[in-house]
């Protein structure tokens, strides 16, 4: 699932919703909203078929795994508080979820290359490890290696910076600061989180 590389606008419409945000993918998207595929009367969508596409958009919009998913929602049973909050709260805290939020990249998928190529520094250590867990005080720098820094540059200029007030970036260092865990009101992706809590607790 993370290194899906078909027809992103095809899942968009598929699970009627943004979950791959480059600009073709989101144009498409944008000119229709009906599943891909010759056009006939929809069949009613049994629950079982409801939970499984909003499984999906998790797994698309995150870049997860099946087995990835398994664990982190193990992770989120076991913490205190609402566990369908809880497993979004941790897709949200992982680095490349970090790096995206804060405006060096457009896409999800644009941030864990570059994370799994080893553009970027946590806490002045380099890392390659996209679900690595970002904690508050925690550093994230690009690393100072040949042109890495201009790539990300040309993505800051395209962009409105960060989106998300607990990841913040210094532009002219192009520095990352956690300045605080994320909350409910933090959660980027629209979905039914009940429907998936009570797929996977099967």
């Amino acid at each position: 699932m993370s290194r899906y590389t078909g027809p992103k606008a095809r899942i968009n419409r598929r699970l009627g919703a943004l979950v791959f945000e480059s600009a073709g993918a989101a144009k498409a998207y944008g000119r229709r909203d009906t599943p891909p595929g010759q056009q006939q009367p929809r069949r009613k969508i049994s629950k079982y078929g409801e939970a499984m596409r909003e499984k999906q958009k998790i797994k698309y919009y995150y870049g997860l795994h099946e087995r990835q998913l398994r664990r982190m929602f193990d992770k989120a049973t076991k913490a205190k508080g609402n566990t369908g909050e809880n497993l979004l709260l941790l897709c949200e805290r992982r680095l490349d979820s970090a790096v995206r939020l804060s405006g060096l990249t457009k896409t999800r998928p644009q941030a864990r290359q570059g994370i799994a190529h080893g553009h970027f520094q946590l806490n002045g250590r380099r890392n390659d490890i996209p679900s690595t867990q970002v904690r508050p005080g925690d550093v994230i720098d690009i690393r100072a290696r040949g042109n890495i820094e201009q790539l990300y540059l040309a993505c800051l200029a395209e962009s409105d910076g960060t989106s998300a007030d607990w990841v913040a970036l210094d532009r002219e260092t192009l520095r990352i600061t956690i300045q605080r865990l994320p909350t409910v009101d933090d959660i980027t992706l629209p979905v039914d989180i009940g429907m998936v809590v009570e797929l996977l607790s099967r």
